[in-house]
């Protein structure tokens, strides 16, 4: 008997004798992106979406310190957000701002240090975004979003650790069709 992982189905069919364990390959996240290449090189399509809302919108001038700590200066005059969702929820507290959200159709940088319970992103000055709205933290990528892939490079981590750590107080809803 053998059992083939993600990484092998993907690149060897011969590898697939008897019982494939698909692993990451189920969620559409490659296994491995810097020997195999990306979900959409590997013809995959990530099947999770991470949504939160915005718990607040302001204004801040040039020179503001955000985000936790005030670890983040806010270099010209910005709209931030306040996103309903932290390190307890999943969110890795040492991402930098090379992930976000995307929120009123634009993607929004996170500002600072993610905290236990939320974080900071930049909006930007001509922001329509308004509390209350929904953000996609991640996605598939297609209508612009932040990808699983991106969020794991943000953390130098890799895109396992970013779905399994997706915590309890996380709603899961999982749609039909």
């Amino acid at each position: 008997m053998h059992i083939a992982n993600s990484a092998a189905a993907l690149t060897n069919k011969d590898s697939y004798k008897n019982i494939v364990r698909w692993g990451i390959g189920l969620y559409g996240l490659s296994p491995d992106v810097n020997t195999l290449g990306s979900s959409g090189t590997l013809n995959l399509k990530p099947a999770m979406k991470l949504k939160a809302k915005l718990h607040l919108v302001k204004e801040v001038e040039a020179g503001a310190q955000v985000g936790y700590g005030g670890t983040a200066t806010v270099s010209a005059n910005t709209k931030i957000g306040v996103v309903t969702m932290g390190y307890a929820d999943g969110i890795p507290r040492n991402t930098n701002n090379s992930a976000g959200v995307f929120v009123a159709g634009k993607r929004a940088p996170l500002l600072g240090r993610v905290s236990m319970d939320q974080f900071v992103v930049d909006l930007g000055l001509q922001s329509t975004a308004k509390t209350g709205d929904e953000v996609v933290i991640f996605g598939d990528g297609s209508a612009g979003e932040y990808t699983i892939d991106e969020w794991a490079s943000a953390a130098s981590t890799i895109n396992y650790e970013i779905v399994t750590r997706i915590g309890p107080r996380v709603p899961r809803i999982y749609p039909r069709g």
